[in-house]
């Protein structure tokens, strides 16, 4: 068991010296190479050895999701949080810029999901309400009500029977039974008893009893395959109308995808799916839409839309550009756009006609947005963003006009109109751009979970029945799967049956395989390498250890950093600590106009040259052009989006190698941290085991000690079996040692070649090593417990041998016939080549490295010799 913080001490050696770094385990010399602190480490509060700390949020709340379109700057999101928090009823809410999104909780019993999503909307932005991330959730807090047949009642005494019965049983807050009708109503708290426990009450009592509804609702997506005409359309929906417990659906022939609100009370998400497949005589195949596979493909939309706008308005700016810079110094080109046709030249009609495309089509969007925040009272960057190019664009025109009906011929700046627009469209496509990188650590994660799961169907008398394929997020708690070798465990759960090792590095970071057999945990979306296991899924859904480190990861990009507060509070001067729309836009409106005014007077009453005016130009252009330049770069969003881009880039990153963080305040205090503790296989090393030694120290031929051990090894599926196995095969017939993912092959292919001998009476010693039979002599195979437990003497030479492998950062592993021991495998663990770096860095930062390991002392202080680790000892009390 691996102790608490308190009863760890970190002293530093007396008289260490830096040249010689080291870790020192202080324990019993003999009992060093097996204490093994990571591999017996339980957490107290999860057994998966995982601790996910998360806000517990008050009982009887709920928290949602949404998803909010049309946020721009820091000021957008203030808006939405105030207007949210504005909402009685609402505990709390956060509202992240970058992901486009806000986290709320809130009391049920006050607020609807509705109220939330209308606040956000009239604010001035697009909402959606996201779902969960997986169908199956767990028990809705609050009371459920629910609606129950109940047969058998001839008056009244039965009447009052049930209600009496009803009203007795714990987490039932009101009963009320109608004998005309035969139906009751009850009100009860799912997470006390369920539907099934009052269906059984009631049948006790000697009445018949089902349920019909509740006012509980779930929401499920899916992608539907198969339809190719409205009359496929017609059966869906003619399927869907008969089955019990859906409340409503929507299909959409555009993206294929059905919307179904349903009673889960009544109906399971598997099996409202069975029978939609089931109805339709198989012709339609259903699969549930990840819903952060939908919020990608959003993402990925609007990447692609933004690129398509920002190239449209390039390929209709440039020929603007070359119209106003380049053509003037072509005298053909430019006697052609000097040519009069009607009241303006026809380079006039050319840029009127192509800005007007780029300002009112392509420019759309910013005048869409800027009236819908004006409409609410709010103002963005599109309001900066629509005011500077209109201003541009109406003078243009405006005199045009005046030249054709004065002619007075001012210059025009149509140009400025249509590059402002698209280089606005440029800094959009890249923000987008941005926010997708930012977004691969949750892809990431998500991707390690299956797509599929194999389905274990029993009868009542627990006899298997069928197996089949389903979808992983319709895997519900009990359900037993079976994990094929090679592929992903589908669900947390515990093994019914089988044995086989199980990588779980994704998830643990412990590079070494674990042992698996009845009764052993299992987490979802890790790797079962060799055996076949059966599963009983007890953790899906939000309550699984991989949604939970992913929910982590969410929570910490949506998190502000003390630094980002700071940063918002620049951005919206006064309007913070009000919980207010920020007045940043108004202020730099009203700066705009001083400046104007400040040119324009400046210019009348000569306070500058009448050389600095543009050809053809007067004051009031010179004037309007200062105006819209402080219009046009005063947009706070890079300083807005600088700080939480650079929290969800570090804890994305952070993530994808292992390393969870909390949030931007735990961002920001990493800088106080004064020692880093690291463990060493699979951390500091590849966590890949080689032999690199083999010795003999009896007449053996090397090959036939090597062709003893592989057999007794063989049977053995830990990896350092798996390693000897390699080596021996690998100095018999001369080939590569193959990569891990094809050993399981390569071992059965050395099986079938018949080099190996028959091994009887095989049995695998934890912590220890292996025992087996062959021709009759007793083989071990092991470490110095092994042999010390079957009276085996090591020499005195021997001794030295493993003690130099020891202190070469290498296992020596004995091998004894018999009541000998004959040789000595030495199998190391080769660094990472990043180790010596990180560890350089870490001290060239002031950090102190510690390493952490269960491996013997001498191997220990070698690896940590090799990194440069300062002498700190792992004391135990």
């Amino acid at each position: 068991m691996l102790p608490s913080i308190r009863d760890l001490q970190l002293t530093q050696v007396a008289g260490a010296r830096k040249s010689r770094p080291a870790i020192v385990a202080k324990a019993e010399a003999d009992d060093l190479e097996d204490v093994r602190l990571l591999d017996s480490f339980e957490s107290s509060n999860d057994s998966h050895g995982i601790i996910i700390e998360e806000e517990e949020e008050e009982e009887g709340m709920n928290r949602i999701q949404v998803r909010i379109t049309g946020m721009t700057c820091a000021a957008c999101s203030n808006s939405v949080e105030s207007a949210i928090k504005s909402i009685s009823g609402v505990l709390r809410a956060s509202v992240a810029l970058l992901q486009n999104k806000a986290d709320v909780v809130f009391d049920p019993t006050l607020v609807k999901d509705d109220d939330i999503k209308n606040a956000i909307e009239d604010a001035g932005f697009e909402a959606e309400i996201l779902a969960e991330p997986s169908t199956f959730k767990t028990k809705p807090s609050g009371t459920l009500l629910g609606q129950f047949t109940i047969g058998g009642m001839t008056c009244a005494a039965c009447v009052n029977s049930v209600e009496g019965i009803l009203r007795n049983l714990p987490g039932v807050k009101r009963a009320v039974v109608a004998l005309a009708t035969s139906l009751g109503e009850v009100e009860y708290d799912p997470t006390v008893i369920s539907k099934d426990d009052i269906v059984k009450a009631i049948e006790d009592a000697g009445f018949e009893a089902a349920l019909v509804q509740s006012n509980h609702q779930d929401k499920i997506i899916l992608g539907v395959a198969g339809i190719f005409s409205e009359m496929d359309v017609q059966l869906l929906e003619g399927v869907l109308s008969t089955l019990k417990g859906v409340r409503q659906f929507r299909y959409s022939r555009i993206s294929n995808e059905l919307e179904v609100h349903f009673d889960p009370e009544v109906v399971g998400s598997r099996s409202l799916v069975d029978g939609i497949e089931g109805g339709s005589g198989m012709k339609f195949k259903l699969h549930v839409m990840n819903p952060y596979a939908r919020m990608a493909s959003k993402d990925v939309e609007e990447t692609s839309t933004m690129f398509r706008l920002f190239i449209s308005s390039l390929f209709l700016s440039i020929p603007i550009f070359f119209m106003r810079v380049i053509c003037p110094h072509i005298p053909l080109l430019y006697s052609l756009l000097l040519w009069r046709c009607g009241p303006f030249l026809m380079g006039d009609w050319l840029k009127w006609a192509l800005v007007s495309v780029v300002q009112f089509v392509i420019g759309k969007r910013f005048y869409t947005a800027a009236g819908r925040a004006l409409k609410n009272g709010s103002t963005n960057m599109d309001v900066l963003v629509a005011l500077g190019t209109s201003a541009s664009y109406f003078y243009s025109v405006c005199a045009l006009l005046y030249g054709a009906a004065t002619g007075f011929w001012s210059p025009t700046y149509f140009e400025t109109s249509s590059m402002l627009i698209t280089f606005v469209l440029l800094g959009k496509y890249l923000e987008c751009l941005a926010k997708g990188k930012t977004s691969d650590a949750i892809k990431k994660l998500v991707e390690l979970a299956p797509a599929t799961a194999l389905l274990v169907v029993k009868d009542k008398g627990g006899r298997c029945i069928e197996e089949r394929e389903i979808d992983a997020l319709l895997i519900q708690p009990g359900d037993g799967l079976k994990v094929l070798p090679g592929t992903k465990v589908p669900a947390d759960g515990v093994v019914v049956w089988g044995s086989s090792y199980v990588n779980e590095s994704m998830v643990t970071g412990e590079s070494a395989p674990v042992l698996k057999e009845a009764n052993s945990l299992v987490i979802g979306g890790t790797i079962n390498l060799h055996g076949v296991l059966q599963i009983q899924a007890t953790k899906v859904g939000s309550d699984a250890v991989l949604s939970q480190i992913i929910s982590l990861v969410e929570t910490a990009q949506m998190s502000k950093a003390p630094i980002q507060k700071f940063a918002d509070f620049v951005l919206i001067f006064v309007s913070l600590p009000l919980q207010v729309a920020s007045i940043f836009i108004p202020t730099v409106v009203v700066m705009s106009l001083l400046t104007f005014l400040g040119w324009y007077i400046g210019g009348t009453i000569g306070a500058y040259p009448d050389d600095w005016l543009p050809e053809n130009g007067n004051y009031f252009v010179f004037a309007l052009m200062f105006s819209i330049s402080v219009v046009v770069i005063a947009c706070p969003c890079a300083l807005g989006l600088a700080t939480p881009t650079a929290v969800m880039v570090a804890t994305g990153v952070g993530a994808n190698n292992g390393v969870l963080i909390k949030g931007g305040d735990a961002l920001e205090r990493a800088q106080k941290i004064k020692y880093v503790i690291f463990d060493k296989t699979g951390t500091l090393t590849q966590g890949k085991a080689t032999v690199t030694n083999a010795k003999v120290f009896t007449g053996m031929n090397r090959g036939e000690f090597l062709r003893w051990v592989a057999s007794a090894e063989a049977s053995s599926e830990h990896p350092l079996a798996k390693a000897i196995v390699e080596y021996a095969r690998h100095f018999h017939f001369f080939d590569e040692p193959s990569a891990t993912k094809d050993g399981q092959n390569n071992h059965n292919e050395s099986i079938i070649s018949g080099w190996l001998l028959d091994v009887s009476v095989f049995t695998a010693l934890p912590g220890r090593g292996v025992k087996c039979f062959i021709d009759g002599k007793q083989v071990l195979v092991g470490n110095r417990k092994l042999m010390t437990e079957n009276e085996i003497t090591i020499p005195t030479h021997v001794e030295n041998f493993v003690v130099e492998l020891e202190e070469s950062a290498k296992t020596g592993i004995l091998v004894a016939f018999d009541d000998s021991l004959i040789g000595v495998l030495g199998v190391a663990d080769p660094l990472k080549r990043e180790a010596t770096v990180v560890i350089e860095g870490l001290q060239k930062m002031g950090v102190k490295p510690v390493m952490v390991t269960g491996d013997n002392w001498r191997t220990a202080r070698a690896v940590a010799r090799e990194v440069c680790v300062y002498f700190y000892s792992f004391l135990v009390h």
